[in-house]
C-alpha cells in the first residue's frame, strides 16, 4: 500500500476529526486514507492487528505479538514481516500452520518443493498448504479495450465536450478535451472435468476455481456425464462452505466422461450468456472420453469461434513421456490455442502469467 508523504499528511488530518480513544474510529480513519483497493483491506487489517496487539504472554519479551488474523500475502513477504518482528522460522511456521512442513529441507525451501510436486502425490497437509498458496496468488487477467469512452488527458479529441465548454466563452475554443476507450479485464470461463479419471485432482481444481473467483469475473462449470454450473456455489467467502455446496449441487462426481455432450450443452444454453466481452475459456480435462470424437471436434470449433482464447489444461501433460494419444485429446488438440499442464502449483502459476500477458490479438497455437 502507498504510504508516502501525501498519505501521511492526510492521515494526520483525518485523526484530527475523530476521538483518538475510540479504537474503531481510529482504525476506520486510517483505513479510509491508506486503502485504495479492495484487495488491500485484509492486509491493512492484519498490519493494524500486529502493530497494536499486546505481546503474547507465552513468548519472551519482544516476542510474537498476538494477532486475530493471518497475513494475506505471499510466503516471501510474510518472512520479511517475520524478520522485522524478530521471529524465528519455527515460530512463523507454528503461527501460520501447526501442521506445516519445515521451512527448508536440505537447502531447498518447502514452498519450492510444493510448487513442483504433483497434486496426485500430495498428502492432506500438503494439499492444505497449496490451498493457502493459491488463495494468496496474485491472479490478474489482462485488460481489453471496450467501445465505451472515458475522459482522459490524451487521446482522441472529444468535440462534443470541447464545444459545450466553448459556449461559456462566447464560442471561443479555449480548451480541447480528450477521451479514450475504457479498459476492462477479460471475463474467464472455467470448465472442469470431475469424472472418475480426474478424481485425484478434483478437490484442488475446486480450490483453484474458488481462488480465482475471489479476484476475477469467473463463470465456473463442471462436467462428467452432464454439465453443471457452480458459479453461485463458489461465491461463498469461506472455502469449506463453498466446497460443501459444490459437493451437494453436483451429482455426477467421479462418473463417466462425455466431453462433447457437455460442451454441446454449454454451447446451446450458456455460451451467449457468458462468452461476451472477449472471454477466455479454460477447459481442464485429461482427455479420456467415452463420447464421439467427431462430436467433440464439432463443439470445440463452435466454442473457439465465440471465445477470445481457448486454453486446455491437462494434468497428465506434466507426466514424463506423456503424449496426447487418447481419442478425446487427439480430437481436441488442433482446436485449442494453448495446451498446458495442470499437475502442480508451478503449472497453475504459469497459467496466471499467461492470462496476465494476453493481448487483443488472436493467439498463435502453443
Amino acid at each position: 500500500m502507498e504510504a508516502g508523504p501525501r498519505r501521511l499528511t492526510d492521515a494526520a488530518r483525518a485523526l484530527g476529526h475523530i476521538d483518538l480513544k475510540q479504537q474503531v474510529d481510529f482504525r476506520n480513519a486510517l483505513r479510509a486514507v491508506f486503502v485504495s483497493r479492495k484487495e488491500d483491506l485484509p492486509t491493512f487489517d492484519a498490519a493494524f492487528d500486529i502493530f497494536w496487539a499486546p505481546p503474547d504472554p507465552r513468548a519472551a519479551s519482544g516476542g510474537l505479538p498476538g494477532r486475530s488474523r493471518s497475513l494475506p500475502m505471499s510466503p516471501e513477504r510474510a518472512k520479511i514481516w517475520a524478520n522485522a518482528l524478530g521471529l524465528s522460522s519455527s515460530q512463523l511456521n507454528r503461527e501460520q500452520d501447526p501442521t506445516a512442513v519445515p521451512a527448508s529441507s536440505s537447502g531447498y525451501s518447502a514452498d519450492e518443493l510444493l510448487r513442483h510436486k504433483d497434486f496426485e502425490e500430495m498428502t492432506w497437509q500438503e494439499t492444505e498448504q497449496v490451498r493457502h498458496l493459491l488463495e494468496q496468488a496474485p491472479w490478474r487477467v489482462a485488460e481489453r479495450r471496450t467501445r465505451r469512452l472515458r475522459s482522459a488527458h490524451a487521446g482522441r479529441i472529444d468535440l462534443r465536450r470541447s464545444a459545450r465548454h466553448a459556449i461559456r466563452s462566447s464560442g471561443e475554443l479555449m480548451r480541447l478535451f480528450h477521451r479514450r476507450p475504457r479498459v476492462r479485464r477479460r471475463p474467464l470461463v472455467l470448465i472442469c472435468d470431475v469424472s472418475g479419471s480426474m478424481e485425484r485432482y478434483s478437490r484442488l481444481l475446486m480450490i483453484f476455481a474458488h481462488a480465482i473467483a475471489r479476484r476475477e469475473d469467473l463463470e465456473t462449470f463442471v462436467f462428467s456425464t452432464r454439465l453443471t454450473r457452480i458459479t453461485r456455489l463458489l461465491r461463498y467467502r469461506d472455502l469449506d462452505r463453498a466446497l460443501e455446496s459444490v459437493g451437494k449441487g453436483v451429482h455426477d462426481f467421479s462418473g463417466g466422461t462425455r466431453i462433447g455432450d457437455a460442451l454441446g450443452d454449454f454451447n446451446r444454453h450458456w455460451a451467449r450468456r457468458v462468452l461476451g466481452h472477449g472471454a477466455v475459456v479454460i477447459i481442464v480435462s485429461d482427455g479420456w472420453d467415452r463420447g464421439d470424437p467427431a462430436r467433440l471436434t464439432e463443439e470445440l470449433i463452435h466454442l473457439r469461434r465465440s471465445a477470445h482464447r481457448l486454453i486446455w489444461l491437462n494434468p497428465l501433460l506434466g507426466s514424463q513421456g506423456y503424449q496426447p494419444l487418447t481419442r478425446g485429446m487427439a480430437a481436441a488438440l488442433p482446436h485449442c490455442d494453448d495446451f498446458l499442464a495442470a499437475h502442480n502449483l508451478q503449472a497453475l502459476e504459469d497459467l496466471g502469467l499467461l492470462l496476465a500477458g494476453l493481448d487483443n490479438r488472436k493467439a498463435n497455437r502453443r
